[in-house]
This record gives C-alpha cells, structure tokens and sequence, in this order.
C-alpha cells in the first residue's frame, strides 16, 4: 500500500539527475456505470482502479510515468524512469513532506457506495419510463447513471502532502423525438460533487421530462430566421460559451504556448466593463469543484477578468513555476495515467445589475436562447458554432414562440466584449471536458445577457 511505501525517497530517486520539481500522485477510484438504452438496461457495472503516478519537472519540460504497481519498487521503478530523462549531476536533496489542511470539506449526505446497485437501477428506470411516456413523438431514450468515489494522495519535492476524496454523481438523459421527416435530440443532466441527495433536489423524473417537454416543443417549432440580430442568452442556457469560447483561451499553457488572443494582455481591457469572470473550484455541490487540486494545490477562486480587464491566466503548479507566479489551483488530470495541466473548474460570469425580464423587453426583435446544444469552437481564436437546443423569437420584448435549428456564430472574445446587459439571476451547466485527450469534471455559469449582434444561423427569407 502507498502508506507504506518511502515517499521521500522515491521523490529524490526522480531528482536524481536534477529538475525542479518531483512528485508523486496516488489515487484510488470506486465507480458504478448503469445504462439504460432501447427500454432495457444495458449495463450494471461497479469498479475499482489504483494507480499511482510519478512526475519531474525540469527546464519547462515534463516527464511522467505511472504503473499500478504501487509498491515502494513500482514507484522507484518509475521514478528512475523519469530521472533518466534528465542527464544532469547526482542529486541527493533532503526533503520533509507537510500536510496541508484543506481549504473547505465537502459534505455528502447520502454516500453513493451506501447505496445498492437495485437502488441505482431503479434511478434509471424511473427516468426512462418517464421520458418515453411525456409524448408519443418520442421515439428513442437513453439513460445514463455514474458516480465515482476518487480518493487522491499528492506529495512533492517542495514539502506538499496533500489529500482529498472527491464523491461525484451524474444522472444524463437523451432523447429522440421525431415527426413527418422532422428528427430531434434533446439532452438533460443532473449532478455535482455530491451523492444521491441531489434526486431530493432534481428527481430523474424531472430530468426526464425536462429532455423530453424540449424535444417535443422543438419538433413542432418552425424554423428560426436567419441574419445578424440581437441575441438574449438566458442564464439556463448554462455557461457554454464563457467556457469554451473564452475560458480555454485563458489556460496558462495555451498562453506560454502562443496559442491563445489573451497572450501578453493582462491589465488590457477585453472584455464589456460589465463582465467578470472567474474561476471558482470553491463551490459547494458542483461538478467542477475539489478541495485539492491534482498536484496538491489548494482550491480557490480566481479572478480572470474584472470589469472587462484582465487579471490573470488559469495555472497549474508547473506553469505557474515558468511564468515565476503563484499557481490558481487548476492543475488537473483525468487519471493517474495522464500528467496535470491547466484546466478550469467551475467558470463563470457574475451576474450584474439589470433584471432578466427587462433585458428581453429591451429587444424590439432577435432571438432568445434558452438552452444551448453542441458546437465547436478554435482555442486558438475562440471562434465558435453554437447548435441552439431550445430558442425563441423575440418580438416586441417578448420571447414566446419557440423556433428550431438555429446556430449562433462568433468569437469569442469579440462577443463579450460587445455584452450591454448582465442579468441578475445566474445558471449553471454540467459536463465533462475535453483537453489533450483527457477529460475531467466542469461547470460553467452565466446571468442572462445581451448580446447586441450576433450571427444567427437559420431560414433565409
């Protein structure tokens, strides 16, 4: 076992040629999968993985190996792996490792391990009878239920001994609906770092309709207008477009890389003077949140971009040590498989002063965005395609009926610098998300806001 093994010298075998920074990462995961699809369960599946991970920094660069061997001879085998990658003079530097206290404990009232695979099942089952039954247009549902106990153990070469358990569950539920030549998709999640508690909050019936009522209200909406008009994104929407349009370009390794619009403007405005963003792992209950991040660095909230200036970047340890800044508490990997980058957690965009109510009454004529769908996006610009899942033409102030198949695109970093209006309220999306191949827990947040002009994609008339 990994309280077993020497950690200090294991820290120094991976120094032993030089490098600034060794460490060693240990995680151990419980988690079930049950799948529901063509009304009938698919798979029950419960799981364990142990791994560790041994990782050394040296003149910006980065080696990593790992093995499920987590002896004191599989981490000192991987160890010297790493070391070996450096060909500079022996090392043999003291060390004494300090536990750090956690910068706030989660609380999970109904532990998911607690709970039996039947109990699970029957989640899933209850939120597929209710998607097939909302209307007979739907014509396929898909149903997806996980949770993960993650227990994490980071120790370093600067004295950093860190832990964190991490209970996370998800509820997804997809469904089809079609009518005449019409086929539409709709996609609802409920979930968090928390337990089976959140079914008292968001019960998998409500999850169910809430997909299915979307589908069908789309399926029997016409076509949206396309042009360049005013858009009203609402705060269900979810934070989309903060996330993928602007919080990548803000990821420190984009930066160092120059691959980001954001490089070399820190105290540049980039944004509307109504817009700040930020980055917050510190959240009670949501996806993206942690005590620890994956090299042992506390959870924080980390200010982006105030009133349309930028602050600072999103950092792991190891670009924070480049860039000779404090890290944020973003260094984050899927497994001990894969080493930590910079990646967000939960971002957002604080809600402002204006009502939600008067910034739809303040648009003549454009569309409402109640919910966004897919899309892509360049990191490297931040220009965006945005599928709208659920939108509705705004006319004389008023967002009533429903249109289907719009699209909206832009760029990122223009769009919110155009933002007039920022709601009051605030709302959140879940995911996971993608980067270099790894995926990891996220939410993204945003108020209702305005967007003078945008692209819409849609009917031409």
């Amino acid at each position: 076992m990994i309280k077993d093994v020497n950690i200090p010298k294991v820290l120094r075998e991976a120094l032993r040629h030089g490098g600034e920074l060794s460490e060693v990462f240990y995680e151990e995961t419980l988690s079930t999968l049950v799948s529901c699809e063509d009304n009938r369960i698919e798979k029950a599946i419960a799981g364990q993985d142990i791994g560790a991970g041994v990782r050394l920094v040296f003149n910006g660069h980065t080696a990593y190996a790992y093995t499920n061997d987590i002896s004191e001879k599989g981490l000192f085998e991987a160890a010297r792996v790493v070391s070996d990658v450096v060909k500079g003079k022996r090392s043999n530097r003291s060390l004494r490792l300090i536990r750090r206290r956690p910068p706030w404990n989660m609380k999970i009232k109904i532990d998911p391990q607690n709970v039996p695979l039947a109990n699970k099942i029957a989640i899933v089952k209850r939120a597929n009878s209710t998607a097939r039954k909302t209307g007979k247009y739907i014509r396929q549902a898909q149903v997806a239920y996980r949770d993960s106990q993650r227990r994490i153990l980071v120790f370093n070469s600067k004295g950093v001994m860190a832990e964190d358990r991490q209970v996370r569950t998800l509820l997804a539920v997809m469904v089809v609906a079609g009518k005449d030549e019409i086929i539409l998709r709709s996609y609802e999640t409920a979930g968090g770092l928390i337990g089976i508690e959140i079914f008292d909050e968001r019960p998998p019936e409500k999850v169910a309709r809430s997909a299915s009522e979307r589908a069908l209200k789309m399926l029997t909406a016409r076509k949206a207008p396309g042009g360049t008009m005013p858009v009203v994104l609402s705060s269900s929407a979810g934070g989309t477009m903060i996330h993928e349009a602007v919080g990548h370009g803000l990821e420190a390794d984009h930066i160092q890389e120059g691959t980001s619009v954001y490089r070399g403007k820190i105290g540049k405005r980039v944004a509307s003077s109504l817009v700040t963003v930020l980055d917050d792992a510190t959240i009670p209950g949501k996806r993206g949140s942690f005590s620890f991040d994956d090299e042992g660095m506390p959870a924080q909230r980390t200010i982006l971009i105030k009133n349309g200036i930028l602050k600072g970047y999103i950092h792991s340890l190891a670009t924070a040590m480049k860039d000779a800044v404090s890290p944020t508490g973003n260094g984050r990997r899927e497994s001990y498989q894969h080493r930590p980058i910079p990646r967000m957690s939960n971002i957002m965009i604080l809600p402002g002063q204006s009502s939600p109510d008067a910034i739809v009454k303040s648009v003549e004529k454009g569309l409402f965005v109640k919910k966004m769908g897919g899309g892509q996006v360049n990191t490297v610009t931040g220009d965006f395609m945005f599928e709208v899942a659920e939108g509705y033409l705004i006319e004389k102030g008023k967002a009533e009926e429903p249109v289907r198949g719009a699209t909206l695109t832009g760029s990122g970093p223009r769009v919110i610098e155009m933002i007039d209006m920022v709601g009051s309220d605030l709302g959140y999306g879940l995911g996971t998300c993608g980067k270099d191949g790894q995926g990891v827990p996220v939410a993204d947040a945003q108020p209702t806001l305005r967007i003078p002009e945008l692209v819409v994609g849609g009917e031409v008339r």
